[in-house]
């Protein structure tokens, strides 16, 4: 079954398997499924309101996450004022967060979006509380997620971690 398959990566290999399990009458449930309450939704989610640069650099980041996700490259940029510092990649998103806040000088803004037909049932977007402490050491001040899409998981912590250290979370509907 997985020698068929021509594109090799998580998503497809992961598929394949539950495409499998479906033709037995399994079906496989979202990982989200009981975890309304760890999705966060539109608006402000926690720490600081974001500002009106903030709030642009949300619509401006969002977008091209959304492209760089549609391409397969990675679900997380890292913007300030309108240009791209980073863009995760096989790395992942903690480095391409270093990355981009050591460039933006404590006013750099993470944003995370799923990809377009993500299937929730092996990957979801997750912010937690490293994520927090990784953006609050390396000058990241906001985190926008796709709203009812991104896991907040250890979710009081990372409210807190948020009230601690300065960092906006906030969720951000795909239009």
């Amino acid at each position: 079954m997985l020698s068929r398959v021509k594109v090799r990566n998580a998503e497809s290999l992961f598929g394949a398997i539950a495409d499998e399990l479906g033709k037995d009458g399994i079906t496989l449930l979202p990982a989200t499924t009981f975890l309304d309450d760890l999705l966060p939704g539109a608006g402000h989610v926690c720490g600081p309101e974001l500002t009106e640069r903030q709030l642009d650099d949300a619509d401006y980041g969002f977008r091209i996450a959304k492209e760089v996700s549609r391409l397969d490259i990675g679900q997380t940029v890292v913007v300030k004022k309108g240009t791209v510092l980073a863009v995760e990649a096989f790395e992942g998103t903690n480095e391409a967060i270093k990355r981009g806040g050591a460039l933006g000088k404590g006013e750099a803004m993470m944003v995370k979006v799923s990809k377009p037909n993500q299937d929730l049932r092996f990957d979801v977007p997750v912010v937690g509380p490293a994520t927090i402490e990784t953006a609050a050491e390396s000058g990241v001040n906001a985190i926008v997620v796709e709203a009812g899409k991104t896991l907040l998981l250890g979710k009081d912590e990372v409210v807190r971690l948020c009230g601690e250290k300065g960092v906006s979370i906030f969720g951000k509907a795909d239009v």
